[in-house]
């Protein structure tokens, strides 16, 4: 077991939560040392390094070298950079002067400088750019009490990421899911193999990453357009990331499937765009309206899925600035409990993803 520390993106309650679901699918023995917001430092086994890049929600991984030293512990470099986390009065003065306390000792070796990044922290796509990981990212993460010191040695591929969305033959920018999403969806099954589906597949997000990490794929859709622009997608996924998995896409109605999966997987239709932010009223009206959608596509899905659901529910930013997520008891009188709920979003949406991790039977 070796001490890490793990960076997470936009929304750390969801990124834990798909981590800890990640762990469990993959074997991966963790035991949580420190947490804070953006943040947190395990013990785990090393097996964590080979599958980190499986991850959706999270940015970097950092083995740790040492508390509150170590610095003469960090590998020697020729170019490198340094990140600052979770110090409260962290500027570029500090960063500098950690850079420079670090190039000092590694000038006793050979040549080396370090490089600025855009924050006080290096992004994967900043580290991937310079050339990571022949050029190395020290991090320092600052507690309260002291700093964890240690060194990058995983990140996620943002460039990957944004090939399997941009990069596709067939688009639908406002109504599609990003991979990132999709990724940590797919990761909150805890499941490592078995038959998956997504019955509003669209343009096939979530089912390429069925694809990708190795699962026997199934979508459907009651529009023939998109299952047609999805099955060019999945077909560019095979060509471009030498996916050998296979898929089965079919025009249906998600009121009627057929069939046995181990999980669903999807985000439906969420209502229509927000042009303002709603009442209390105005947001019970709007969910009680889709619920009765819903309903009916949960009681085709309670006799399908053996396992698990992931399913995103519509949540509203309200006018008072709070937000109104609907309790949905109707849930465990079809056969589902619920394991954990995340809400996804960023400050200008006003249509918000209520994430259900749900459980079957």
């Amino acid at each position: 077991m070796k001490l890490y520390a793990i960076i997470f993106g936009k929304n750390p309650d969801l990124s834990w939560g798909e981590f800890n679901a990640f762990a469990r699918k993959h074997n991966i023995r963790v035991h949580p040392v420190l947490r804070k917001d953006g943040w947190v430092i395990i013990k785990s086994s090393e097996d964590l390094e080979r599958e980190f890049r499986w991850l959706g929600g999270a940015l970097k991984l950092i083995r740790i070298i040492g508390r509150d030293s170590g610095l003469d512990k960090a590998p020697y470099s020729k170019l490198f950079t340094v990140s600052i986390y979770g110090h409260r009065n962290g500027d570029w003065r500090l960063w500098r002067k950690l850079g420079s306390e670090l190039k000092a000792r590694f000038k006793q070796i050979g040549p080396s400088k370090f490089f600025k990044p855009a924050s006080i922290f290096a992004m994967p796509s900043e580290l991937i750019l310079k050339g990571f990981p022949r050029v190395r990212d020290f991090s320092f993460i600052f507690d309260g009490e002291g700093f964890w010191f240690g060194e990058t040695v995983a990140v996620t591929d943002p460039f990957e990421l944004k090939k399997l969305d941009v990069g596709r033959p067939y688009q639908r920018p406002i109504l599609s899911i990003p991979p990132r999403l999709a990724r940590i969806m797919v990761n909150l099954t805890g499941l490592r193999r078995g038959k998956l589906l997504d019955p509003f597949c669209g343009v096939g997000t979530i089912v390429q990453e069925f694809m990708l990490q190795g699962f026997e794929a199934y979508g459907s859709d009651v529009d023939g357009r998109v299952v047609r622009g999805a099955r060019k997608n999945l077909e560019w996924l095979r060509r471009e990331f030498n996916v050998r998995s296979r898929y089965v896409l079919e025009v249906r109605d998600a009121r009627n499937l057929r069939g046995r999966f181990d999980a669903v997987v999807t985000e439906p239709y969420l209502g229509k765009p927000l042009k303002r932010e709603l009442s209390i009223s105005e947001a019970k009206r709007a969910s009680k309206k889709l619920d009765s959608f819903y309903r009916e596509v949960f009681r085709s899905i309670s006799n399908v899925a053996t396992r698990s659901v992931v399913f995103t529910f519509p949540a509203f930013r309200l006018r008072n600035g709070g937000v109104y997520r609907r309790n949905r008891e109707w849930l465990e009188d079809l056969g589902f409990s619920i394991e954990a709920r995340y809400l996804d979003y960023e400050g200008r949406h006003r249509l918000i993803r209520d994430i259900h991790v749900l459980k079957v039977g």
